[in-house]
């Protein structure tokens, strides 16, 4: 068989094909529909974009990579700048609940959180993916910093681990219908440790 079935999207090496690649996130995300997280594998995305496994391996690592990168495609979840940073961590969490509640993409990370308890490769592949989103989060941190909020000597990356440590737990336990004050009680406990001193 030769490495990619379709002769009109030519393998580029190590550096993707735009075409290969699109057609290729586009099978991952209609097997997952149809087969869900236990039946997804590289095998079946293959047959589905009329590609070579060798290609897929050599742009995804692993399976975990490649359902990482559809995890990326669907997230859509609006991070609130209100110019107050705990209405803007209780916006961000509701909306990372609602998006995880109402679409495959909960389901899909827990079961990658899972796979990454007892596989290398799924965990490598979520550490990596979890050391930007830790970055993306404490965009707010420093945004608050930037007004003065908070003191500029609080460690932006440790809060978003305690923001995303709080999310974590909810989607691993399945209790993504967490009600606004419970999200805010939690909000306001890390506020209280972080916030300015008053004058």
């Amino acid at each position: 068989m030769a490495e990619d079935a379709d002769p009109a999207r030519r393998s580029i090496g190590a550096r993707r094909n735009p075409d290969s690649a699109e057609a290729i996130l586009q099978a991952a995300e209609t097997v997952l529909v149809e087969a869900g997280y236990a039946g997804f594998s590289i095998e079946a995305v293959a047959r589905r974009a009329r590609a070579g496994k060798p290609t897929i391996y050599r742009w995804w690592p692993s399976k975990a990579a490649l359902l990482l990168e559809v995890y990326q495609r669907q997230k859509r979840v609006d991070v609130p700048d209100t110019g107050r940073l705990e209405e803007d961590l209780v916006g961000f969490l509701k909306n990372l609940f609602a998006h995880w509640r109402e679409t495959s993409s909960g389901s899909v990370f827990r079961s990658l959180i899972a796979e990454a308890q007892s596989d290398e490769t799924a965990a490598a592949a979520l550490a990596d993916y979890s050391l930007g989103r830790r970055s993306h989060t404490a965009q707010i941190i420093e945004r608050a910093k930037a007004r003065g909020e908070i003191p500029a000597e609080i460690d932006s990356a440790v809060v978003a681990d305690l923001i995303a440590s709080f999310a974590w737990r909810h989607l691993l336990t399945n209790r993504l219908d967490e009600d606004e004050a419970t999200i805010g009680k939690a909000v306001n406990y890390v506020m209280r440790g972080i916030a300015a001193p008053a004058s």
